[in-house]
């Protein structure tokens, strides 16, 4: 394996005009599994390279291992722990997970589960004599929000107001000094300070007080690892209302697109509704939320394949390339539910992934079978629909589809 400079390729996968389609440029990219650029980053693109560099403890998520400084594009000042290295970022997920998930809270996302439908039923009610819809603005966008508002303890009509504010962040995840304006930068930074002041304020609120919701939860309890500090919850929280709401979002959003695209698999979901299970896992490595983590540090020197990634590089992930990566999955570029060892990367792998990937699963397997067993004759409005600008969380920001209105 040769290490060569891939510019032409990356920066067109990153040009918006790819957003649409990137799968070819990413099988362009996967012919140098690790490609050293310009800049003296690199990018990993196959997927036996992303599994090992994923486990390797070498593997740094802390900005502070990165030779060349980033822009200063998070203003936190106590980073939430995605962006931390064991044994912080062990710690503090095993504090956050005591009230997310098993061992010590397994019932959660089962026992909302009654919700979760009531929520989608709702929202599908209001399609009712519309012959069109927007997937995202009407469903996919609010579906998940009412939820992690929900299990956070953030008032559901508050909204508007961090809706904004994550957007700005969003925005500057994959921000470049070198193409882009300084102002979304900028605009990042203060929205997550106003986030993180909004955030304070509501945790103020429960300190000493009785209450279900993960705000409460973690601002009274004293568990094996004693409990966060303030700074570490607002940390926390930030983190899992953004990631909470945004991802899940576009696992719906490319599921009904996917969907539509494969009318016989659509007309299946439906006679078939059990298959929504393989099914959304094959979305997940077909057509995933993520697409890429746009940095990782080498805090020391890194052997991936015969390329010595050396201490303090920046590593760019191209998740979403190795899970169309030929050399593990058989005849990749096709939409297969039945697919056997789906072991794909669509929420990541190691240490860090994604915390979030159980509830997300179900949000997506409840939207998709009811969203098909209600819509009546679906067909889309255009194909492509329009996406997001951002290629780190890559979807439609808006998919318009018809309806019969009756």
């Amino acid at each position: 394996m040769t290490t060569t400079e891939t510019p032409d390729t990356l920066r067109r996968i990153l040009d918006y005009s790819s957003r649409a389609d990137p799968y070819p440029l990413y099988a362009e990219l996967r012919e140098t599994p690790v490609a050293r650029q310009e800049d003296g980053s690199y990018v990993i693109s196959t997927y036996r390279e992303l599994t090992d560099i994923l486990h390797d403890p070498h593997l740094s998520s802390d900005v502070r291992h990165l030779s060349r400084p980033m822009p200063q594009v998070d203003a936190e000042t106590t980073p939430a722990f995605i962006n931390m290295d064991p044994p912080e970022h062990d710690r503090l997920r095993r504090m956050a997970m005591r009230h997310f998930g098993p061992p010590h809270t397994p019932g959660l996302v089962t026992g909302i589960e009654p919700a979760l439908t009531a929520t989608v039923s709702g929202l599908i009610d209001d399609f009712a004599g519309k012959e069109q819809i927007d997937i995202v603005d009407d469903f996919a966008y609010p579906f998940p929000v009412t939820v992690i508002c929900r299990l956070l303890g953030v008032p559901r009509e508050d909204e508007p107001r961090f809706h904004l504010w994550v957007n700005d962040i969003i925005n500057s995840i994959d921000y470049d000094p070198r193409t882009d304006p300084k102002e979304k930068l900028d605009k990042g930074v203060q929205a997550r300070k106003d986030l993180r002041q909004y955030l304070g304020g509501l945790l103020e609120q429960r300190h000493g007080r009785p209450g279900d919701d993960l705000l409460t939860r973690l601002a009274n309890d004293d568990g094996p690892d004693g409990r966060m500090t303030d700074a570490e919850i607002v940390s926390t929280a930030n983190l899992l209302l953004i990631a909470g709401h945004e991802t899940t979002v576009n696992l719906i959003t490319n599921g009904i697109l996917t969907l539509l695209r494969h009318p016989q698999m659509l007309q299946r979901l439906r006679d078939e509704p059990d298959l929504v299970v393989p099914l959304v896992e094959e979305l997940l490595r077909y057509e995933p939320p993520v697409h890429i983590i746009p940095w990782r540090a080498a805090y020391s020197d890194i052997t991936v394949g015969d390329t010595v990634i050396p201490k303090g590089s920046q590593i760019m992930l191209m998740l979403a390339s190795g899970s169309r990566d030929p050399n593990r999955f058989r005849d990749p570029d096709r939409f297969d539910p039945d697919r056997t060892d789906n072991q794909h990367l669509g929420f990541g792998s190691g240490i860090h992934l994604c915390f979030g990937g159980p509830l997300a699963r179900r949000e997506a397997q409840i939207a998709l079978t009811e969203l098909v067993r209600r819509l009546d004759r679906p067909r889309l409005v255009a194909d492509p629909p329009p996406y997001r600008r951002s290629p780190v969380l890559r979807g439609p920001i808006h998919l318009h589809i018809e309806q019969s209105a009756a």
